[in-house]
Protein backbone atom coordinates (compact mmCIF):
# COMPACT_ATOMS: atom_id res chain seq x y z
CA UNK A 1 0.00 0.00 0.00
CA UNK A 2 1.22 3.52 -0.81
CA UNK A 3 2.22 5.72 2.10
CA UNK A 4 0.58 9.06 2.84
CA UNK A 5 2.49 12.09 1.60
CA UNK A 6 1.99 15.83 1.27
CA UNK A 7 1.65 16.81 -2.40
CA UNK A 8 2.10 20.52 -3.13
CA UNK A 9 1.74 22.89 -6.02
CA UNK A 10 2.55 26.61 -6.27
CA UNK A 11 0.78 29.18 -8.42
CA UNK A 12 0.74 32.96 -8.86
CA UNK A 13 -2.88 33.96 -8.34
CA UNK A 14 -4.67 37.19 -7.36
CA UNK A 15 -1.29 38.96 -7.42
CA UNK A 16 -0.03 36.62 -4.69
CA UNK A 17 1.97 33.46 -4.23
CA UNK A 18 -0.38 30.55 -3.46
CA UNK A 19 0.65 27.06 -2.37
CA UNK A 20 -1.93 24.26 -2.20
CA UNK A 21 -1.09 21.08 -0.27
CA UNK A 22 -2.99 17.78 -0.15
CA UNK A 23 -2.29 14.70 1.99
CA UNK A 24 -2.86 11.52 -0.02
CA UNK A 25 -1.38 8.16 -0.94
CA UNK A 26 -2.23 8.75 -4.62
CA UNK A 27 -0.16 11.36 -6.45
CA UNK A 28 -2.33 11.66 -9.58
CA UNK A 29 -5.50 12.11 -7.56
CA UNK A 30 -3.83 14.66 -5.26
CA UNK A 31 -2.64 16.69 -8.28
CA UNK A 32 -6.15 16.58 -9.77
CA UNK A 33 -7.63 17.93 -6.53
CA UNK A 34 -5.00 20.68 -6.33
CA UNK A 35 -5.73 21.70 -9.94
CA UNK A 36 -9.43 21.98 -9.06
CA UNK A 37 -8.50 24.22 -6.11
CA UNK A 38 -6.37 26.43 -8.37
CA UNK A 39 -9.19 26.64 -10.95
CA UNK A 40 -11.55 27.83 -8.20
CA UNK A 41 -9.14 30.60 -7.14
CA UNK A 42 -8.80 31.65 -10.81
CA UNK A 43 -12.60 31.80 -11.10
CA UNK A 44 -12.81 34.09 -8.05
CA UNK A 45 -9.93 36.25 -9.28
CA UNK A 46 -11.72 36.82 -12.59
CA UNK A 47 -14.83 37.97 -10.74
CA UNK A 48 -13.15 40.23 -8.16
CA UNK A 49 -10.02 41.67 -9.77
CA UNK A 50 -9.67 45.42 -10.26
CA UNK A 51 -7.15 44.83 -13.05
CA UNK A 52 -9.70 43.78 -15.65
CA UNK A 53 -12.56 45.91 -16.95
CA UNK A 54 -14.67 42.73 -17.30
CA UNK A 55 -14.78 41.91 -13.58
CA UNK A 56 -17.83 42.56 -11.43
CA UNK A 57 -15.71 44.80 -9.18
CA UNK A 58 -14.59 46.93 -12.14
CA UNK A 59 -18.17 47.30 -13.40
CA UNK A 60 -19.38 48.45 -9.96
CA UNK A 61 -16.52 50.98 -9.76
CA UNK A 62 -17.09 52.25 -13.29
CA UNK A 63 -20.72 53.12 -12.51
CA UNK A 64 -20.00 54.75 -9.12
CA UNK A 65 -22.31 57.71 -8.55
CA UNK A 66 -24.22 56.92 -11.75
CA UNK A 67 -26.08 53.60 -11.59
CA UNK A 68 -26.54 50.32 -9.75
CA UNK A 69 -24.82 47.31 -11.31
CA UNK A 70 -26.24 43.81 -11.42
CA UNK A 71 -23.77 41.24 -10.06
CA UNK A 72 -23.76 37.60 -8.96
CA UNK A 73 -25.20 36.48 -5.65
CA UNK A 74 -21.69 35.42 -4.62
CA UNK A 75 -20.35 38.99 -4.99
CA UNK A 76 -23.40 40.44 -3.20
CA UNK A 77 -22.82 38.10 -0.25
CA UNK A 78 -19.10 38.89 -0.05
CA UNK A 79 -19.88 42.62 -0.06
CA UNK A 80 -22.50 42.14 2.66
CA UNK A 81 -20.02 40.23 4.83
CA UNK A 82 -17.44 42.96 4.20
CA UNK A 83 -19.91 45.63 5.36
CA UNK A 84 -20.59 43.61 8.54
CA UNK A 85 -16.84 43.52 9.28
CA UNK A 86 -16.71 47.29 8.71
CA UNK A 87 -19.47 47.72 11.30
CA UNK A 88 -17.71 45.45 13.83
CA UNK A 89 -14.37 47.26 13.35
CA UNK A 90 -15.95 50.75 13.30
CA UNK A 91 -14.72 51.34 9.77
CA UNK A 92 -11.11 50.19 10.32
CA UNK A 93 -11.88 47.56 7.66
CA UNK A 94 -13.48 49.10 4.58
CA UNK A 95 -13.58 47.73 1.02
CA UNK A 96 -14.04 51.28 -0.33
CA UNK A 97 -10.35 51.91 0.54
CA UNK A 98 -9.82 51.55 -3.23
CA UNK A 99 -10.99 55.18 -3.44
CA UNK A 100 -7.58 56.41 -2.23
CA UNK A 101 -5.76 57.97 -5.14
CA UNK A 102 -2.69 55.90 -5.99
CA UNK A 103 -0.79 59.18 -6.39
CA UNK A 104 -1.14 59.78 -2.66
CA UNK A 105 0.58 56.56 -1.66
CA UNK A 106 3.18 54.90 -3.77
CA UNK A 107 5.22 52.63 -1.55
CA UNK A 108 8.51 52.56 -3.37
CA UNK A 109 12.00 53.96 -2.83
CA UNK A 110 11.07 57.22 -4.58
CA UNK A 111 8.73 58.22 -1.78
CA UNK A 112 10.79 60.36 0.59
CA UNK A 113 8.11 62.38 2.41
CA UNK A 114 4.62 61.92 3.75
CA UNK A 115 1.77 63.85 2.12
CA UNK A 116 0.51 66.69 4.28
CA UNK A 117 -2.42 65.93 6.60
CA UNK A 118 -4.91 68.11 4.71
CA UNK A 119 -4.19 66.45 1.35
CA UNK A 120 -4.40 63.00 2.91
CA UNK A 121 -7.70 63.84 4.62
CA UNK A 122 -9.21 65.06 1.34
CA UNK A 123 -8.12 61.86 -0.36
CA UNK A 124 -9.98 59.61 2.08
CA UNK A 125 -13.32 61.42 1.93
CA UNK A 126 -14.64 58.77 -0.50
CA UNK A 127 -13.81 55.90 1.88
CA UNK A 128 -17.15 55.09 3.46
CA UNK A 129 -18.67 51.61 3.50
CA UNK A 130 -22.05 53.18 4.38
CA UNK A 131 -22.20 54.49 0.80
CA UNK A 132 -22.31 50.97 -0.66
CA UNK A 133 -25.96 50.31 -1.44
CA UNK A 134 -26.78 46.62 -1.84
CA UNK A 135 -30.16 45.58 -3.23
CA UNK A 136 -30.45 41.84 -2.65
CA UNK A 137 -33.81 41.56 -4.39
CA UNK A 138 -32.50 43.14 -7.59
CA UNK A 139 -29.01 41.65 -7.07
CA UNK A 140 -27.40 45.07 -7.58
CA UNK A 141 -24.65 47.14 -5.98
CA UNK A 142 -24.47 50.93 -6.16
CA UNK A 143 -21.67 53.19 -4.95
CA UNK A 144 -23.30 56.49 -4.00
CA UNK A 145 -20.39 58.84 -4.75
CA UNK A 146 -18.69 59.44 -8.08
CA UNK A 147 -15.05 58.36 -7.84
CA UNK A 148 -15.71 55.72 -5.17
CA UNK A 149 -14.00 52.38 -5.68
CA UNK A 150 -14.24 49.05 -3.93
CA UNK A 151 -11.49 46.45 -3.79
CA UNK A 152 -11.20 43.08 -2.09
CA UNK A 153 -7.49 43.23 -1.27
CA UNK A 154 -8.22 42.91 2.45
CA UNK A 155 -10.52 39.89 2.27
CA UNK A 156 -10.24 38.30 -1.20
CA UNK A 157 -7.23 36.07 -0.55
CA UNK A 158 -8.83 34.53 2.52
CA UNK A 159 -12.13 34.06 0.70
CA UNK A 160 -10.39 32.36 -2.23
CA UNK A 161 -8.40 30.08 0.12
CA UNK A 162 -11.62 29.08 1.89
CA UNK A 163 -13.39 28.35 -1.42
CA UNK A 164 -10.45 26.30 -2.77
CA UNK A 165 -10.53 24.28 0.46
CA UNK A 166 -14.26 23.71 0.00
CA UNK A 167 -13.76 22.43 -3.56
CA UNK A 168 -10.95 20.05 -2.52
CA UNK A 169 -12.85 18.77 0.50
CA UNK A 170 -15.82 18.17 -1.80
CA UNK A 171 -13.56 15.91 -3.87
CA UNK A 172 -12.69 13.89 -0.77
CA UNK A 173 -9.49 15.57 0.45
CA UNK A 174 -9.44 14.94 4.22
CA UNK A 175 -6.21 16.85 4.99
CA UNK A 176 -4.55 19.84 3.40
CA UNK A 177 -3.48 23.47 3.46
CA UNK A 178 -4.22 26.40 1.19
CA UNK A 179 -1.56 29.04 1.75
CA UNK A 180 -2.18 32.45 0.18
CA UNK A 181 1.09 34.36 0.75
CA UNK A 182 1.07 33.51 4.46
CA UNK A 183 -2.69 33.71 4.92
CA UNK A 184 -3.63 30.08 5.21
CA UNK A 185 -6.35 27.60 6.04
CA UNK A 186 -5.69 24.08 7.34
CA UNK A 187 -7.77 20.96 7.77
CA UNK A 188 -7.08 17.38 8.83
CA UNK A 189 -3.67 16.15 9.98
CA UNK A 190 -0.17 15.66 8.64
CA UNK A 191 0.72 12.18 7.23
CA UNK A 192 2.11 11.19 10.68
CA UNK A 193 -1.25 11.99 12.30
CA UNK A 194 -0.02 15.14 14.06
CA UNK A 195 -1.65 18.58 13.67
CA UNK A 196 -0.09 21.02 11.21
CA UNK A 197 2.77 23.19 12.50
CA UNK A 198 2.53 26.79 11.29
CA UNK A 199 5.37 29.29 11.61
CA UNK A 200 4.61 32.91 12.46
CA UNK A 201 6.95 35.27 10.57
CA UNK A 202 9.43 37.35 12.52
CA UNK A 203 8.45 41.00 11.81
CA UNK A 204 12.13 42.02 11.97
CA UNK A 205 13.18 39.35 9.45
CA UNK A 206 10.27 38.14 7.33
CA UNK A 207 11.98 34.88 6.29
CA UNK A 208 12.63 33.84 9.87
CA UNK A 209 10.11 32.33 12.27
CA UNK A 210 9.63 33.79 15.73
CA UNK A 211 7.02 31.30 16.96
CA UNK A 212 5.11 28.16 15.98
CA UNK A 213 1.47 27.19 16.30
CA UNK A 214 0.15 23.66 16.04
CA UNK A 215 -3.36 23.58 14.67
CA UNK A 216 -5.90 21.88 12.48
CA UNK A 217 -9.21 23.06 11.01
CA UNK A 218 -8.03 26.62 11.63
CA UNK A 219 -6.95 29.60 9.56
CA UNK A 220 -4.09 32.04 10.19
CA UNK A 221 -3.45 35.45 8.62
CA UNK A 222 -0.65 37.92 9.32
CA UNK A 223 -0.48 41.59 8.41
CA UNK A 224 2.95 43.14 8.90
CA UNK A 225 4.80 46.33 8.03
CA UNK A 226 7.78 44.21 6.95
CA UNK A 227 5.93 43.42 3.69
CA UNK A 228 5.70 46.94 2.30
CA UNK A 229 6.82 50.16 3.89
CA UNK A 230 8.73 53.39 3.42
CA UNK A 231 11.38 55.05 5.58
CA UNK A 232 10.91 58.78 6.15
CA UNK A 233 13.19 60.62 8.54
CA UNK A 234 14.52 57.34 9.94
CA UNK A 235 10.99 56.16 10.84
CA UNK A 236 9.25 53.13 9.31
CA UNK A 237 5.75 53.72 7.90
CA UNK A 238 3.55 50.74 7.12
CA UNK A 239 1.69 50.34 3.82
CA UNK A 240 -1.49 50.11 5.92
CA UNK A 241 -3.35 53.41 5.59
CA UNK A 242 -5.74 54.63 8.25
CA UNK A 243 -9.07 55.09 6.43
CA UNK A 244 -9.99 58.14 8.53
CA UNK A 245 -6.74 60.12 8.19
CA UNK A 246 -5.24 58.81 4.94
CA UNK A 247 -1.90 58.53 6.72
CA UNK A 248 0.07 55.33 7.39
CA UNK A 249 -0.35 53.44 10.62
CA UNK A 250 2.52 53.29 13.12
CA UNK A 251 2.96 51.48 16.42
CA UNK A 252 2.44 47.87 15.35
CA UNK A 253 4.88 45.69 13.42
CA UNK A 254 2.62 42.70 12.87
CA UNK A 255 -0.77 41.24 13.68
CA UNK A 256 -1.55 37.53 13.39
CA UNK A 257 -5.16 36.37 13.52
CA UNK A 258 -6.16 32.77 14.29
CA UNK A 259 -9.77 31.71 13.63
CA UNK A 260 -11.60 28.81 11.91
CA UNK A 261 -12.30 30.79 8.71
CA UNK A 262 -9.59 32.18 6.38
CA UNK A 263 -11.81 34.99 5.08
CA UNK A 264 -12.36 36.31 8.61
CA UNK A 265 -8.65 35.89 9.48
CA UNK A 266 -7.63 37.84 6.36
CA UNK A 267 -10.19 40.60 6.98
CA UNK A 268 -9.41 41.11 10.68
CA UNK A 269 -5.60 41.44 10.53
CA UNK A 270 -5.55 44.95 9.04
CA UNK A 271 -8.23 46.55 11.28
CA UNK A 272 -6.42 45.39 14.42
CA UNK A 273 -3.27 47.08 13.06
CA UNK A 274 -5.27 50.28 12.48
CA UNK A 275 -7.06 50.20 15.86
CA UNK A 276 -3.85 49.73 17.86
CA UNK A 277 -2.90 47.24 20.57
CA UNK A 278 -5.43 48.11 23.26
CA UNK A 279 -8.55 48.70 21.15
CA UNK A 280 -7.63 45.86 18.76
CA UNK A 281 -7.26 43.27 21.53
CA UNK A 282 -10.35 44.54 23.29
CA UNK A 283 -12.37 43.93 20.12
CA UNK A 284 -10.85 40.47 19.49
CA UNK A 285 -11.52 39.40 23.09
CA UNK A 286 -15.21 40.17 22.62
CA UNK A 287 -15.62 37.93 19.55
CA UNK A 288 -15.95 34.15 19.87
CA UNK A 289 -13.48 31.80 18.15
CA UNK A 290 -10.93 34.45 17.15
CA UNK A 291 -7.49 35.11 18.63
CA UNK A 292 -4.69 37.58 17.91
CA UNK A 293 -0.93 37.94 18.40
CA UNK A 294 0.35 41.52 18.13
CA UNK A 295 3.97 42.71 18.02
CA UNK A 296 4.45 46.43 18.56
CA UNK A 297 7.22 48.70 17.26
CA UNK A 298 9.29 47.96 20.39
CA UNK A 299 9.10 44.18 19.74
CA UNK A 300 6.75 43.68 22.68
CA UNK A 301 4.29 40.84 22.13
CA UNK A 302 0.63 40.98 23.15
CA UNK A 303 -1.88 38.14 22.80
CA UNK A 304 -5.61 37.72 23.15
CA UNK A 305 -7.03 35.63 26.00
CA UNK A 306 -6.71 32.04 24.74
CA UNK A 307 -3.39 31.96 22.90
CA UNK A 308 -0.88 29.17 23.45
CA UNK A 309 2.47 29.75 21.76
CA UNK A 310 5.33 27.26 21.54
Amino acid sequence: MNTLQVYKEEAHLMGNHFELSVVSDKQDWAKKCIQAGIAEIQRIEKKLTTFSSDSETAKINEMAGAAAVEVSEETIELIERSIKISQITQGAFDITYGSIDKKLWNFDEKMKALPDKETAKKMVRLINYRNIIVDKKESTVFLKEKGMRIGFGGIGKGYAAEMAKKVMRGMGVTSGIVNASGDLTTWGKQPDGKPWTIGIANPNAAHQVFSYLTLTDMAVATSGNYEKYIMVGGKKYSHTIHPKTGLPVTGIKSVTIITPNAEIADAMATPVTIMGVEAGLDMINQINSIEAIIIDDNNKMYTSKNINLT
